[in-house]
């Protein structure tokens, strides 16, 4: 098979461009996708995501050992079906801070520049204050249409403590708090599957294959012509590769290929295509402490799965079901010195333990704190042909300082008056930490990822960055990779949406050429 463009992955990125670059009649497109369909109820279920995690439809990573957290390995999910984790994630469009683009430094992508690509992306319901998002896009956005009352008490917290109330959590400054804005449309997860691929699919000029995993990127004379996938089966390229299959998927597939670290790839028996010695590294995520709390009324997800809740999901998209469990934030700094916020404050109305694959001791209600701007890098390496994912948690202490303080933040919400009727002390596994060392301990002891790598196959204009600003593997002709691997740095916010603004530029960027 050939065509002009294959794509490789069918997450929100590779959604994308295959729906954008197959608008042009002219131009063949192919999408290849290690899963299969996003036809299940969980998925398209709001609340049901967590039950998700650990099955066929998710790729169910690992991390090696991690020393700043207690000697854990760290569960990582990632979608592997269409939409990628577009299909079984919070669903929160939080784009970040306009600091997080223009300290990027990257030709091409201060947030002046890339803006335009969000509003693109976005077709907002409801509030829309001051315009800031788009409303003529794919990507449906909107309030939670069944809010969780515990949440109302929650943002009354914040303000009780001082904070900004905002009236868009995406606008110009992001300091402040606010309901979470997710993508939904009438109460039904909106994933990049939705929003792009499916209405693209009945077009002649574009094949979709799924369980179609891709083994190698074949490259000929410096060029990028070929993948190879399955059982030997080949699709041809005549002008691009382009790899959108995540933060691990990326750089790995890129080293099964020979273009890495010669001293990665070389004990791991793969011959070197092109020595390019920073695919893997600059591993970033967003990692996540919390304080939970009982809950004297029974109203919290913990009573989700009720035979009314599910009726009255299925028949009117209304109710508990519909929740995204993270259905509020505050964005804070935990210290002057910080330019823009640098932790998330997240309220759900649940016990969200063990990704909410350990059920509660009874009704309850979390405040976590999310580390937005991690000073740790790690990497994701070779043992064979098996990626190694290292992300190096804690490793610095300014960020065991600010979960700290993080996790302080967590526990003024907690003791405010507003949720005094919400909240009857500790709940399990919870255990009160007080002093700065026993906070300590519990972040290392608790904490786990937000689900947001980035940074594998760093973008950059210098000459040691994997791609270059135009998201073309440097050394290697007829190559990107588009996805949240190339970001330089992690966003003050979540990833869905910068991936999505990525591929939208990529396809322009495509298209100039």
């Amino acid at each position: 098979m050939e065509f002009d463009y294959v794509i490789v992955g069918a997450g929100s990125a590779g959604c994308v461009l295959a729906a954008r670059l197959s608008e042009h009649a002219s131009t063949t497109v192919a999408l290849i996708e290690a899963g299969g369909s996003d036809r299940k109820l969980e998925v398209r279920m709001p609340a049901g995501f967590s039950k998700l995690f650990g099955t066929s439809y998710d790729w169910n990573f690992t991390t090696s050992a991690q020393p700043g957290l207690s000697d854990r390995e760290i569960y990582w999910p990632r979608g592997r079906m269409l939409g990628g984790s577009s299909s079984m994630n919070a669903m929160m469009w939080l784009r970040g801070n306009p600091l997080d683009y223009d300290q990027w430094d990257v030709p091409g992508w201060s947030y002046t520049e890339i803006e335009p690509y969000f509003r693109r992306a976005e077709h907002r319901v409801g509030s829309n204050v001051g315009g800031v998002y788009g409303t003529s896009g794919p990507i449906h956005i909107s309030e939670l249409r069944t809010p969780n009352e515990a949440t109302g008490a929650f943002l009354s917290a914040c303000a009780e403590l001082g904070m900004t109330k905002l009236d868009e959590l995406n606008g110009p400054s992001t300091e402040g708090y606010g309901p979470t804005p997710v993508t939904q449309d009438r109460g039904h997860r909106w994933s990049c599957a939705d929003a792009y691929l499916r209405p693209a699919m009945g077009r002649r000029n574009l094949t979709v294959l799924t369980a179609a995993q891709v083994h190698r990127i074949v490259v000929e004379n410096g060029r990028a012509v070929a993948v190879e996938y399955g059982a030997g089966e080949r699709v041809v390229a005549r002008k691009e590769v382009i790899v959108c299959a995540g933060a691990i998927g990326s750089p790995h597939l890129l080293m099964l290929s020979g273009i890495g670290d010669p001293d990665v790839l070389t004990p791991n028996g793969i011959p070197v295509v092109h020595a390019s010695p920073n695919v893997g590294t600059n591993l970033m995520d967003h990692l996540a402490t919390g304080a939970y709390f009982a809950c004297p009324k029974p109203i919290t997800m913990s009573g989700a799965e009720s035979v009314p809740n599910l009726l009255s999901y299925l028949v009117g998209r209304k109710g508990m079901l519909t929740s995204n469990v993270a259905e509020a934030v505050a964005f804070i700094r935990t210290s002057d010195a910080e330019p823009a916020p640098d932790v998330e404050l997240i309220f759900a109305p649940a016990v969200f333990v063990d990704h909410g694959r350990t059920p509660p001791a009874g009704h309850g209600l979390t405040v976590a704190a999310v580390l937005l701007q991690p000073e740790s890098r790690g990497r994701v390496t070779l043992d064979g042909r098996d990626a190694v994912i290292d992300p190096r948690y804690l490793t610095e202490p300014a960020d065991v300082r600010r979960l700290v303080e993080g996790l302080k933040a967590c526990q003024r919400v907690g003791a405010t008056d507003a949720l005094a009727d919400y909240v009857s002390g500790p709940i399990e596994p919870y255990t009160e930490p007080k002093t700065d060392d026993e906070m300590t301990q519990w972040v290392r002891d608790r904490s786990e990822t937000l689900y947001h790598p980035v940074g594998t196959c760093r973008m950059g204009a210098d000459a040691e960055s994997v791609v270059d600003p135009e998201l073309k593997v440097r050394g290697v002709e007829g190559l990107r990779v588009v996805d949240a691997s190339v970001m330089p740095t992690l966003n003050r916010g979540h990833t869905h949406a910068p991936v999505v603004m990525i591929a939208e530029r990529a396809s322009e960027l495509i298209w100039q050429h």
